[in-house]
């Protein structure tokens, strides 16, 4: 059977059909459904692969059912290219300023995007194999290609190429992801626009480029594409970039950005977008200021929209809005049959998220407890995140704000990376180490890491976080030198330091001078 053209992904080259084999193969037949599944997942991004593995893994009977791409956004369009981008647009910047390291660079060198394109596919169709049907097929899982509905109170149709299967459940889990929004900015649709689900079909490099967003993907993507040498236009609504960030730390790799070549227009106002020739005109006003700019390509970077259309969620009692399904502690949704995890219902937009929800779903579906009592639960999720900017910047648990205005009492401490040696010998020192503590406690409470790496080091305050073990437990453990996570034990001792107190210190000197007689 031929592949349809909408599961095609450009361009077509040896990467990508491996890719689409592996994913959304072409020949693939649908199970005929035997008795009763334990439970249907819809949606095979990271929550829906997690817990249709896990869940086999455990003896239970189930079905997975994706209507795309398996592997979702992550995979296909997401974490896996960007990162694959991000670094091939380091390595040629490293080039660039290889002088600073006694390393002469001879004129002429040339880059080739097209190139860095090929490799990021190459490894992405690489990286497909795991989350592709036929694996899932041999762990036990009986996977579906086609579109899923719920058709009954516990039935569930997949419209597939050889016809309709009907799937019957005793727990289901909606993990349906989400997909780019994009605002009603006049114009924007007429001159057409790319996204975080076409960019990364690109084989030749814009030498204009326009972002619209200036949070985390368009970040990552306005500095690489500077990086490779696009003219990049960084339009945000907003004050600065990644404000959801404290102001410091998005204010360094601000300022990493405009060296790097893009030119950032916040507080714009008044947005419009124009067809010009081949070319896309986009004016906007930027502090007081009129802009009128043109590019050859258009990236729309502004959020997420859940994918909740064509699933029948109104025949079962699934309630839903414009931010996702709703769920409780127990990612249960309005029907307690029915559970959900990732980005369909999650305001933290994360693979590792996804992934950790899945788990709540399949400990609270499959293994529910009496009473209500002892259920896992969505609300003690410790969160961490990274933007893979350069400097990154990664967090976790609150900012001070947070905390101060849920009443608690917080004291913040801060240690710059230019004090740390492995970053001075890197020449990677900008950013800093921030943590927060629990007033009278040695409670941490939130992290920040503006640093080369800060999404391998905020793990530390994660865990420590979880373990409920506290900045002394950090403080109390040997680092190795010279390392960039040295930040962490330095940032934490200025918390111990802050409470070695004059009166302490006066009592010792009187306790030296004692034991010397």
């Amino acid at each position: 059977m031929a592949q349809p053209e909408k599961w095609l992904v450009p361009p077509r080259d040896e990467h990508n059909r491996t890719l689409i084999e592996n994913v959304h193969p072409s020949n693939w037949v649908n199970p005929e459904p035997t008795g009763r599944y334990n439970i249907v997942v819809i949606g095979a991004g990271t929550a829906g692969l997690v817990t249709a593995v896990i869940a086999a893994g455990v003896g239970a009977k189930v079905a997975l059912i994706e209507r795309h791409l398996m592997g979702g956004d992550c995979l296909n369009v997401g974490c896996v290219p960007s990162k694959s981008v991000i670094r091939a647009a380091r390595a040629w910047t490293d080039l660039k300023q290889a002088g600073e390291f006694g390393l002469h660079i001879p004129p002429g060198i040339e880059y080739d995007f097209g190139a860095a394109m090929a490799r990021m596919r190459k490894l992405r169709a690489k990286i497909s194999h795991t989350d592709s049907a036929h694996r899932y097929k041999s762990l036990g899982v009986d996977v579906y290609i086609g579109g899923a509905c719920f058709a009954g109170a516990d039935t569930v149709t997949v419209e597939g190429p050889a016809g309709n299967r009907t799937l019957r459940f005793v727990k289901a889990a909606i993990c349906t992801g989400a997909r780019a929004a994009v605002p009603p900015i006049p114009g924007l649709q007429e001159a057409g626009y790319l996204t975080n689900e076409t960019v990364f079909s690109l084989t030749e490099l814009p030498q204009r480029l326009g972002i619209i967003g200036a949070g985390p993907i368009g970040c990552e993507l306005a500095q690489a594409f500077a990086r490779f040498g696009s003219r990049v236009y960084l339009i945000e609504a907003l004050h600065g970039i990644m404000p959801n960030e404290d102001h410091d730390a998005a204010e360094i790799v601000e300022r990493r950005m405009v060296r790097d070549g893009v030119t950032l227009l916040c507080c714009g106002k008044d947005l419009k977008v124009a067809r010009s020739g081949d070319a896309k005109r986009l004016t906007v006003d930027s502090h007081g200021r009129q802009y009128d700019v043109t590019v050859d390509e258009i990236l729309v970077g502004v959020g997420r929209t859940p994918n909740v259309e064509g699933l029948g969620l109104e025949t079962v009692g699934v309630a839903y809005d414009k931010i996702g399904i709703r769920v409780n502690a127990r990612l249960q949704t309005t029907n307690p049959r029915i559970f959900a995890a990732g980005d369909v219902c999650s305001k933290y937009k994360f693979t590792h998220a996804a992934d950790a929800m899945a788990q709540i779903v399949i400990q609270n579906a499959l293994f529910p407890h009496p009473f209500g009592l002892g259920y896992a639960s969505a609300d003690s999720l410790i969160m961490p995140w990274c933007t893979f900017t350069e400097p990154e910047i990664a967090h976790v648990g609150m900012y001070e704000a947070e905390a101060n205005a849920k009443g608690i009492d917080v004291e913040t401490y801060t240690y710059r990376m230019d004090e740390v040696d492995r970053a001075i010998l890197d020449g990677e020192d900008e950013g800093f180490a921030r943590v927060h503590i629990q007033k009278g406690t040695d409670k941490i409470l939130g992290a920040t890491i503006v640093a080369a790496r800060a999404g391998d080091m905020i793990g530390e305050f994660s865990v420590a976080m979880k373990a409920d073990a506290g900045a002394k437990a950090i403080a109390g453990t040997i680092h190795p030198y010279p390392t960039q996570a040295e930040v962490n034990k330095k940032v934490v001792n200025l918390w111990r330091k802050a409470h070695f107190t004059q009166g302490t210190k006066k009592f010792l000197i009187k306790l030296f001078t004692w034991m010397r007689w």
